[in-house]
């Protein structure tokens, strides 16, 4: 009964949300709820989820979409294509490099008036970033295929992300994004000069613990700026 009146509620909210919504996410919750929802439900994840994390590839040009319930594993429900990059693998450090952020990070805003249509703001620099004093800012995943620095995933993917954002976010939930070079790990390491191959040796600690527990760590910074991972 408990459960049946917290669906009822979400529903209700999520109903009154879409009233107010911006034009352009209208059009998009018009486009895509029937397809999120069909979604959700081949993999029998509650909609909206209470749990999100999008882990971005930068080598493979692929996003990934997982969700879950308040408890339990993540499900992988879709994977967008990256459809432009800027830069190159490593880390960005400077406003201006062009770089795409890897590391651990969460979607910070939701901007509906984007002039890439719709867009989602990524939280860098985060504590890590600050620690090491990295410049740059306004990182977005976003609809179109031109970037600097970002990750672009073109208009109609971006509205169904952008629907399962909001949906997500009106829910109670936070939205976190992993940023990876590539899921060639035993490729890429080796090949790597030696600070990059210790920060990506790192990030590769907070991959693995996904790939095993099928959840998010719990992702702190120690005083040398490393990622140390926990539950």
């Amino acid at each position: 009964m408990a459960r049946d009146y917290t669906v009822q509620m979400l529903a209700l909210v999520l109903a009154l949300l879409s009233v107010a919504e911006p034009p352009r996410v209208r059009a998009a919750r018009t486009l895509s709820q029937a397809h999120i929802e069909e979604e959700f439900a081949r993999e029998a994840v509650p909609y909206p989820p209470r749990r999100l994390l999008l882990r971005a590839f930068k080598q493979d040009r692929e996003l990934e979409l997982w969700a879950g319930g308040a408890s339990g594993l993540l499900q992988m429900i879709t994977k967008y294509k990256i459809c432009a990059s800027s830069g190159e693998l490593g880390e960005k450090t400077r406003a201006g490099d062009g770089q795409v952020p890897e590391g651990f990070y969460q979607i910070s805003a939701l901007n509906p008036r984007s002039q890439f249509l719709l867009s989602l703001r990524v939280s860098y620099p985060n504590a890590r970033d600050r620690k090491l004093r990295h410049g740059g800012g306004d990182i977005f995943i976003h609809g179109s295929c031109v970037t600097i620095g970002c990750i672009p995933i073109e208009d109609g993917p971006i509205q169904e992300l952008y629907v399962i954002a909001a949906d997500t976010r009106a829910a109670g939930a936070r939205l976190e994004v992993h940023i990876f070079p590539g899921r060639a790990w035993d490729a890429l390491l080796p090949a790597a000069s030696s600070p990059l191959r210790e920060f990506w040796s790192n990030l590769r600690e907070g991959y693995d613990w996904f790939e095993r527990e099928r959840v998010p760590p719990r992702v702190t910074v120690d005083a040398a700026g490393r990622y140390r991972f926990s539950r």
